[in-house]
């Protein structure tokens, strides 16, 4: 570590001083981060993720037989919002438990790959499978009665609510723990200790949630317009872009829990970095840029009932008299 070719890291010599400084505990978490070698058995089972994936797929299954067997097969619930939901549930898998996991102790760009899966895939994908609607009918009739009466006498719960799934309200808590977690400090810090780095992955995931549910909800009346729509995704996709950019282009590495864990893969902590940036700027753009794509295709289908009124009086609608 001492011979770490500092000068190709472009790092200055107070970095690497500050570096070796670090005390033993700061190196738990990635002293033995993984090497090419273990790529394939490096996977993760942490308890509470496993058992949390496992009982949330039995919730949702339970409900969706329930559903189905009351209301018909694909009513309430549509096949292809199922599919979204195991989708979802997959990059869950993906991001938490595969070797995506273990790698992003190694690699800031692996790391950052983990935080889209949680952000731009498995939230998304979740919102449409209408987990709420699953959950809902998943338990007995009696038992959803008295959830309902006891939501209702709760008054200050809907109100929190409502307040949280508002477009500036969700974006400002989302936007705010994505940049947050990436401040230098408090970055390394999760990498080092499990419970602030369990933290950093809740935050990411369960913002998202909200996130997506303003423009994602799976009920139509709840879903706000187009325009509301397009300034909210082109907003995120903004923010990423510089986030994304302000990594990529940076002269020196900002994160010291990844100076010893990069060389096995062949690259340089500041080149990890500026591949991170990549990933955060390019491919996470483009998911918000489809996930305006059926918004507006919505709009493009009612364009004739727009124009309509527009005719001039006793005009056909081929223009013919």
């Amino acid at each position: 570590m001492g011979t770490f070719r500092w000068r190709r890291l472009g790092a200055p010599l107070g970095v690497a001083s500050a570096l070796l400084a670090l005390p033993r505990e700061a190196w738990a978490h990635a002293g033995r981060a993984p090497e090419p070698h273990d790529l394939w058995t490096a996977w993760t089972f942490e308890p509470a993720v496993v058992v949390g994936l496992v009982l949330a797929c039995a919730v949702y299954a339970r409900g969706v037989h329930a559903l189905w067997r009351s209301a018909g097969r694909g009513r309430g619930i549509a096949p292809w919002r199922v599919a979204c939901f195991a989708g979802g549930v997959l990059a869950l898998v993906l991001a938490l438990v595969s070797p995506v996991d273990a790698i992003a102790t190694a690699l800031f760009s692996v790391h950052m790959t983990q935080h889209l899966l949680l952000i731009v895939v498995a939230a998304p994908l979740l919102v449409l499978g209408d987990p709420g609607t699953a959950a809902l009918w998943a338990l007995r009739i009696d038992q959803r009665r008295q959830l309902g009466a006891w939501w209702s006498a709760r008054r200050a719960l809907p109100a929190v609510w409502r307040a949280l799934r508002l477009p500036l309200v969700a974006f400002t808590l989302h936007v705010g723990a994505l940049w947050a977690w990436h401040v230098p400090s408090l970055y390394d810090a999760a990498i080092g200790n499990a419970w602030l780095h369990a933290a950093e992955h809740a935050s990411f995931f369960l913002t998202a949630l909200l996130f997506w549910y303003p423009i994602a909800d799976p009920h139509p009346r709840r879903r706000y317009g187009v325009g509301v729509a397009t300034l909210y995704l082109f907003a995120a996709g903004l923010q990423g872009t510089l986030l994304g950019a302000l990594m990529s282009f940076a002269r020196h590495p900002w994160y010291l829990a990844h100076y010893g864990t990069t060389a096995a893969w062949g690259l340089t902590p500041l080149e990890d970095q500026q591949l991170a940036g990549l990933v955060m700027w390019i491919p996470a753009g483009l998911v918000y840029l489809v996930a305006l794509v059926p918004t507006v295709l919505r709009v493009l289908r009612n364009t004739d009932q727009l124009v309509a009124p527009a005719l001039p009086i006793g005009a056909s609608a081929r223009g013919t008299p």
